[in-house]
């Protein structure tokens, strides 16, 4: 079966809807479903077992550790027994770590195919129940008010109208849950003129796609009684990383990221990945 590249069909995307200063939520709605579906024929071809190191290093780690999923998995403490809504499960790799902490667990993506992935990889991994899927959008989720304990979410909110998912995340959760989401953060203008020039970056193709600054994530948590972020990774890690024969270096770099932004916090306006947590 032919297919093309993401660069290219996100390209031709972009295209399509370029003539549009603000297409409608719908419109760009119907886009992501069409990337993610591109997206998910590539994921088939990829080995849906994870490696049982690869699961157990996110069930208890330390919250002083030096990667930013593991910090937000470090944030849901003891779930057992609540619910937690994964707000954008994608093809499901995160609702495996998250299905194996005792929770109930509603994992929540807008594109079928994605979501089709995400069961055959629970079935993968012996997972048979304590998860159920949702195909919808993040923007009015079909659950009640006040119905999650947790919602989880690992790079959705760059994708969405904040204004329309604070409302959305706010509504779900019950009084005292808890809201946690690992994002790519671009606070510098220089940093976002640079990210362009990036090499092997999917070009985003909706209005609402990008990185996201400090104050917006501040603003999206603007109704909860208490707000906590942490930064991880500064753009020399990043650079590096892509550098010949320095990628299996990268754990070295975070730990040097680690340490410097903790010695000096001014450094923190320069990460590029913030997990945040926030609570009703």
């Amino acid at each position: 079966m032919y297919t093309i590249s993401i660069n290219t069909f996100c390209s031709q995307i972009r295209q399509r809807w370029g003539h549009k200063l603000e297409p409608s939520l719908q419109e760009w709605e119907q886009v992501e479903r069409e990337r993610s579906a591109h997206e998910a024929l590539q994921t088939l071809s990829t080995d849906p077992l994870e490696a049982p190191k690869n699961v157990a290093r996110y069930l208890n780690p330390p919250s002083d550790t030096i990667y930013p999923l593991e910090y937000a998995c470090h944030l849901l403490g003891d779930v057992s027994g609540k619910t937690i809504l994964e707000y954008g499960c994608g093809d499901g790799v995160n609702t495996v770590l998250l299905a194996n902490r005792g929770a109930k667990v509603i994992s929540l993506d807008l594109s079928a195919e994605l979501v089709d992935i995400a069961r055959r990889r629970l079935q993968v991994h012996g997972i048979t129940s304590g998860v159920d899927f949702i195909v919808g959008s993040a923007h009015d989720v079909p659950l009640p008010d006040a119905s999650v304990d947790v919602v989880f979410g690992i790079a959705i909110l760059h994708h969405l109208d904040l204004a329309l998912s604070a409302r959305e995340v706010h509504r779900l959760l019950k009084k005292g849950g808890i809201a946690i989401f690992q994002e790519p953060v671009r606070n510098s203008r220089l940093m976002r003129a640079f990210r362009k020039l990036v090499p092997n970056r999917s070009p985003d193709i909706s209005p609402f796609e990008r990185p996201l600054t400090d104050q917006e994530l501040k603003d999206f948590a603007g109704n909860s009684s208490s707000y906590h972020s942490r930064p991880f990774t500064l753009p020399t890690s990043t650079l590096l990383t892509m550098l010949p024969g320095l990628h299996d270096s990268s754990a070295k770099f975070l730990a040097w990221d680690a340490r410097m932004l903790s010695s000096f916090p001014p450094l923190e306006y320069f990460s590029s990945v913030k997990v945040i947590s926030m609570t009703k």
